[in-house]
């Protein structure tokens, strides 16, 4: 699966938002300035710690939400939102529109797409289980503590991101990662 089908599913089939309504939302938004893009991001964390032998804490934690950056001449506008949501998009344009005011530029052209894949798009946080990894770090434990007998306190964690990002400029062209 692409990068592109990957964001897709994330941020239009989950959801509800019409990838249509989205574009034409950003185009309008950004008629008439340099340069702007929505940023799209959907990011999934987790992290086991393990303190003198026993695990201490462990915690999950998903988040998504855009932000929407438009330029003119020497000024920015951004607006962000944690709700992905077409009254969310609507509310962002019209903050960044704020930057337009008797401007009437030339979008630029869109970035080069000329990045190579360095990784799967494949999600691995979900790949090792929880017991799997306590036991990785009660292995660490035992090593730290084996290695020296005057280790008194070993500290181990675990921590993993995985992020999605789809970007959308006003001329409706899309890059993901």
């Amino acid at each position: 699966m692409s990068n592109l089908a990957v964001t897709n599913e994330l941020f239009f089939d989950r959801t509800g938002l019409d990838s249509g309504r989205v574009e034409s939302i950003v185009g309008e938004a950004l008629a008439g300035m340099d340069d702007g893009e929505l940023f799209l991001e959907y990011s999934q964390s987790e992290s086991v710690a393990l303190d003198d032998g026993r695990i201490k804490s462990a915690s999950f934690d998903t988040t998504q939400g855009f932000g929407l950056r438009a330029v003119a001449d020497d000024a920015a506008g951004y607006a962000h939102a944690s709700d992905l949501s077409e009254p969310a998009l609507r509310r962002a344009a019209a903050a960044v529109r704020a930057v337009a005011t008797g401007h009437h530029g030339t979008l630029a052209a869109p970035p080069a797409g000329t990045n190579r894949m360095l990784y799967t798009d494949m999600n691995p946080l979900g790949a090792v289980d929880l017991t799997a990894r306590a036991k990785l770090l009660a292995d660490i434990d035992a090593y730290a503590r084996a290695r020296d007998a005057r280790v008194r306190q070993v500290m181990a964690s675990l921590s993993g991101v995985w992020q999605a990002v789809q970007i959308i400029r006003a001329d409706g062209s899309r890059a993901a990662d």
